[in-house]
C-alpha cells in the first residue's frame, strides 16, 4: 500500500468572513451574509515586528485557556501590568504565568490550584520576554 501524500498549500493572505453569527443551534445560510474577508494577522497580530508565537507545555494555565500544546501569540512590545499573562525568562526556562504585584513586589501566578505562585524578591530576576495576546486552541 502506498502512503498517501498531503500536499499542504499556503493560506490566502485574506480568508472569507461570514459577519452573521454563526447558531450552533439551527443551521443558517452563512453565504448570504457574506460581506468581506478577513486576514488572521489583522486580527491576531498588533505588531507585527515585536511578534512571534511559542508553543505551550504543561497545566499550569488551564484555567486561563492555555492548555498543553497550544500556540501562544507573543507581543514583545507590550510593557507588562499588573494582571497581564507573560512569557518570562526563570532560572534558564521559559514560563508562562500571570504577572501580579503584591505589596509592590511582583509574583508569578498560575491558572491552576495545583501549582502555587511563584514569589520574586525583585523585579530584577524577571526577564519578561512578552505579553501574550492570543490563545490557538484546537478543539481535537
Amino acid at each position: 500500500m502506498k502512503p498517501i501524500q498531503i500536499l499542504l498549500q499556503p493560506l490566502p493572505e485574506t480568508l472569507p468572513f461570514y459577519q452573521s453569527p454563526a447558531a450552533c443551534g439551527f443551521t443558517s445560510p452563512a453565504a448570504d451574509y457574506l460581506q468581506d474577508t478577513l486576514s488572521l494577522d489583522q486580527l491576531l497580530i498588533r505588531h507585527p515586528a515585536a511578534t512571534f508565537f511559542v508553543r505551550a507545555r504543561g497545566r499550569s494555565m488551564e484555567g486561563a485557556g492555555i492548555f498543553d500544546g497550544d500556540i501562544l501569540i507573543i507581543d514583545r512590545s507590550l510593557n507588562p501590568r499588573d494582571g497581564d499573562v507573560i512569557l518570562a525568562l526563570l532560572d534558564g526556562e521559559l514560563i508562562v504565568k500571570r504577572l501580579v504585584y503584591r505589596h509592590g513586589k511582583p509574583e508569578l501566578h498560575s491558572e491552576n490550584a495545583d501549582y502555587p505562585p511563584l514569589q520574586l524578591d525583585s523585579e530584577e530576576g524577571l526577564n519578561v520576554w512578552g505579553v501574550v495576546t492570543e490563545v490557538i486552541h484546537h478543539l481535537r
